[in-house]
């Protein structure tokens, strides 16, 4: 399994632990709710979910929500089966939200990770947040020591980008820093039992969340998109 397929799975299941759905607003959901997958097609969700499907982690059931009729003609018959998360699936996914390892300090699956976090224990929460922090510290360490190294062959304006791309990950840094110490202090973040609340708070504006280039309260491009 790919790392982006492994964060998809992870997405669909955390929104179907909040309700089921059926493809269209699955889709609909992970493109502007999350912010984390910014375009995909339904040839990429589909075997995605047939897959979780297979796992015993979700069931098909026949869709009968009034949505349906809306969603039919954009997504075809599929779009008429309900998605819903089973005990065995809700386990899986409490036991990927309990993981802490180096995967979940990358980019996009940090962004993944956060999206859930008004569902993830605090001391969880502490460790993704220390290791991203530890992960970014070493990224800008070594952007500085790179910069010293070309900054005289660079032209003004690839060394401007340089530039950006520092003041980028140190903004990200910043950030972490506020979270981490309300969170040693025992503070939540206001309205973060859901993922979209929570990438309020982060970046002020509904289904944004950072991605490399792109920190709270930028609108600096940074999509990992393959």
């Amino acid at each position: 399994m790919s790392r982006r397929s492994g964060i998809l799975e992870f997405a669909v299941l955390g929104l179907l632990r909040e309700s089921p759905m059926h493809g269209y607003e699955l889709r609909k959901r992970l493109n502007t709710s999350l912010g984390v997958f910014r375009a995909f097609s339904y040839g990429t969700l589909y075997p995605c979910l047939k897959t979780l499907v297979a796992n015993g982690w979700l069931i098909e059931e026949p869709g009968n929500t009034s949505e349906d009729a809306l969603a039919a003609p954009l997504a075809g018959r599929r779009a008429k089966i309900v998605y819903r998360l089973t005990a065995e699936g809700k386990e899986h996914f409490e036991d990927l939200l309990s993981q802490t390892g180096p995967d979940a300090y990358e980019d996009e699956h940090f962004a993944a990770r956060f999206a859930f976090f008004g569902q993830t224990s605090r001391d969880v929460r502490m460790r993704v947040l220390e290791g991203r922090r530890s992960r970014l510290e070493e990224r800008l360490e070594k952007m500085r020591a790179s910069l010293a190294r070309t900054r005289e062959r660079l032209d003004d304006y690839t060394l401007e980008l340089q530039r950006h791309g520092m003041e980028s990950v140190e903004r990200e840094v910043r950030w972490l820093n506020e979270l981490i110490e309300s969170e040693r202090a025992g503070r939540d973040l206001k309205g973060s039992a859901s993922g979209e609340s929570a990438q309020q708070n982060t970046n002020g504006a509904p289904g944004v969340l950072p991605r490399p280039g792109d920190t709270p309260g930028t609108d600096t491009p940074g999509d990992t998109t393959p």
